[in-house]
């Protein structure tokens, strides 16, 4: 039997080396959501794609003409 329990028990190192990401991300995420410090980060994101956005519409702006206008057609 006690083969049997060796073969089972579960090594914290082997854990911590598969899942170590999964467990400090579960853990930051855990902490923001505490703190509130994820309304913060969502809006920097909301900022930063709209950022990219504008820049991306002001340097190909008869492309994104064409794909409105295609978009309105089919609506």
């Amino acid at each position: 039997m006690d083969e049997n329990n060796e073969n089972k028990k579960i090594d914290l190192a082997d854990i911590c080396a598969n899942y170590g990401g999964a467990i400090i991300g579960g853990l930051v995420a855990l902490l923001l959501c505490f703190t509130g410090l994820y309304k913060l980060l969502v809006t920097i994101v909301v900022v930063i794609a709209g950022v990219f956005l504008g820049n991306y519409i002001q340097k190909n702006k008869t492309a994104v003409k064409e794909k409105i206008k295609d978009f309105i057609d089919k609506v």
